[in-house]
């Protein structure tokens, strides 16, 4: 109940960026109508209670939609709900629809951008994700600000050059980039409180 879209995604090698799977990591992406749908979800359903069981550690972040471009499967799945100021902790989910025909171009080039943006300022939490292996590729990013995100979108020389090939060479059959405001955490993220590693003010 309450809830208008979902994906069960899994994770690669390198902290997810990788064309190898990482079989030991899974993401699971929902839009609910409420937190309270969110809650009732992970404390009564025998879906993620089965996940549960089986897992040595969860990590869940609650964000609301500051702005959202492109498309999921021809869906716009996200409804903006606030804003985003520069000092604002932010969460990025990117998602691209590789076309079959530009799979080697688009991995050969990856790499270089994942090394760096593992390294960048104000980085505090990222992993690669998909739907399908080297197909459907999406990232999940989580910065202390705003700024901090924007000064690697724009001024890393990696990712600036993979934008430019990714319109030069026409990649993606279909791509989506969102920005949510991240407002609570809950769990452990490879054996460390979320809090500790985070350290958002909330």
């Amino acid at each position: 109940q309450g809830l208008s879209f979902h994906r069960l995604l899994g994770s690669g090698g390198n902290s997810g960026f990788s064309s190898f799977p990482n079989f030991g990591i899974y993401v699971l992406l929902c839009v609910w109508d409420s937190e309270k749908s969110a809650t009732d979800f992970f404390s009564k359903n025998s879906f993620f209670e089965d996940y549960s069981k089986r897992s040595s550690e969860q990590f869940t972040v609650y964000s609301n939609l500051a702005e959202s471009h492109g498309y999921w499967h021809k869906l716009q799945p996200f409804i903006k709900s606030t804003v985003l100021t520069l000092n604002t902790p932010v969460l990025v989910i990117t998602r691209a629809r590789i076309r079959i025909n530009k799979l080697f171009s688009f991995w050969r080039k990856v790499g270089h951008v994942s090394q760096s943006l593992c390294n960048s300022k104000g980085l505090l939490l990222s992993i690669g994700i998909g739907e399908w292996p080297l197909i459907e590729q999406a990232t999940i990013s989580i910065w202390q600000t705003q700024t901090e995100m924007m000064a690697f979108a724009y001024k890393n020389k990696q990712h600036k050059e993979v934008v430019i090939l990714t319109r030069k060479l026409n990649w993606f059959k279909e791509e989506l980039f969102a920005r949510f405001v991240p407002y609570k955490f809950d769990g452990f993220w490879e054996g460390k409180n979320v809090k500790d590693i985070l350290q958002v003010k909330l």
